[in-house]
């Protein structure tokens, strides 16, 4: 039989299309290779300055929620002034935040500098600035094309540990922010240049997908679209948020400290960094494997496999009592890394697959708050938690339910085949 226009069209991507992929995924790499650089930087605050784990997490938990309640704005900014524009403010914000955590001497000055201004300049080259764009390059390929934007969190997160505790360990933690934030500066021009037409060619891809009609054929119906007030609506944009928001408590009450969990079960710092950086690494296969899964097997049951792998990670955790134990941290770090950020796909498609239109950019914002709320509450708690009972155990036990609450509001989003197009139909 042959294909629809539609079929066609999408099935081969233009060059565009992929070069676009390509600096979004280069662009989001850079920026979270530098947020994530803060689970280093935590271990020499508390060395350096004596704070509790509580206080040295504060500004990643402002930071978290910063971003979280910042999506929405970001998500109406680059649906009025494009991609471009958003990976230039976004860089002279980082560039900033840096160079000034390089003189800080007080925790109010690093929850400004990190947890406002870079966790800004971060937003703005991230998931909601880019998946609209991505999403409307890939329609057919939309899981495909998402997991490999979203592998870059990933793969930034496992650069970070190892560049971050190189760089520390050998000049310094503040030579290392300045370090940073030169490189970004340098780099803010060229990651701007990457999407200078991407607005043009966009649209014109769009466009272009839909194919030449067929002699005496009906033009094909438009396609729905979706504003933010009639997407809080329906039941699936309030499930979303709660997956959204359970996911980040999951992993944030163990990722920002997994190395000073291994420092305190007595590994080398250096060692223990290289252990997850490898570890994280993984999340680069892990994360694209699962967003095309996603695409074949459904977003629903990609999504839940990849919980259950971060389960038995954390997991292994709980059973690591002393430094000897190199397989148990080996086989945490690689389980929780090959899965770090695999969910963001199957929910980030789920998301334009329920609600396409223009207004993408901003629906994907605000579900993103839920995000934002679970990370500040998962990466402070962990560290509350720590001063509190003197362990990570009962921060990991709780990262294990968030995990599971997730994926039952995700199981709830599914739709059974065959009924309407619009959310809120199947779950009614």
């Amino acid at each position: 039989m042959p294909r629809s226009p539609d079929e066609a069209g999408d099935d081969a991507p233009s060059r565009h299309a992929w070069l676009t992929l390509a600096g979004a995924f280069l662009a989001f790499t850079v920026s979270a290779t530098l947020m994530h650089s803060y689970t280093v930087f935590l271990v020499a605050f508390v060395a350096d300055f004596g704070w509790t784990r509580a206080e040295s997490s504060l500004a990643y938990s402002v930071g978290q929620l910063v971003g979280g309640i910042s999506a929405p704005l970001i998500g109406g900014l680059v649906d009025r002034i494009g991609p471009q524009r958003m990976v230039l403010l976004g860089g002279g914000l980082l560039t900033v935040g840096l160079l000034g955590s390089a003189w800080a001497d007080a925790l109010w000055q690093i929850v400004l500098l990190y947890g406002v201004a870079m966790t800004l300049g971060a937003g703005c080259i991230g998931m909601v600035v880019f998946v609209p764009l991505i999403s409307r390059l890939f329609v057919r390929r939309r899981g495909m094309a998402i997991s490999i934007l979203q592998s870059a969190n990933g793969f930034g997160r496992a650069l970070s540990a190892p560049v971050a505790q190189l760089l520390v360990s050998g000049i310094g933690w503040r030579m290392a922010y300045m370090v940073e934030g030169v490189v970004m500066a340098l780099l803010v021009l060229p990651f701007a240049a990457m999407f200078r037409r991407s607005g043009a060619k966009e649209d014109g891809a769009a466009a272009a997908s839909a194919g030449p009609a067929r002699a005496g054929a009906a033009p094909p119906a438009p396609p729905r679209h979706w504003g933010l007030s009639e997407a809080m609506r329906t039941r699936e944009f309030w499930l979303l948020f709660v997956v959204y928001m359970c996911t980040s408590i999951g992993s944030f009450l163990v990722a920002l400290h997994q190395l000073a969990f291994a420092v305190d079960a007595g590994f080398d710092p250096l060692y223990a960094a290289g252990v997850i950086g490898t570890g994280s690494f993984l999340a680069l296969p892990g994360v694209i494997l699962t967003g095309t899964a996603s695409d074949r097997i459904g977003r629903e049951a990609s999504a839940i496999i990849a919980y259950a792998i971060s389960i038995a990670g954390v997991g292994c955790a709980l059973f690591i009592t002393g430094p000897d134990q190199h397989l148990l941290l080996w086989l945490h770090a690689c389980l929780f890394g090959v899965t770090w950020g695999a969910r963001g796909p199957a929910v980030t498609a789920k998301t334009a697959d329920l609600f396409p239109g223009p207004r993408l950019g901003t629906i994907v914002g605000v579900i993103t708050v839920g995000s934002g709320i679970g990370a500040a509450l998962g990466s402070w708690g962990a560290g509350w938690i720590f001063d509190t009972f003197g362990s990570y155990r009962v921060a990991f036990w709780l990262s294990i339910v968030a995990y599971l609450c997730g994926s039952v509001a995700f199981w709830a989003v599914r739709r059974p085949r065959g009924r309407g197009a619009g959310p809120g139909i199947a779950g009614r």
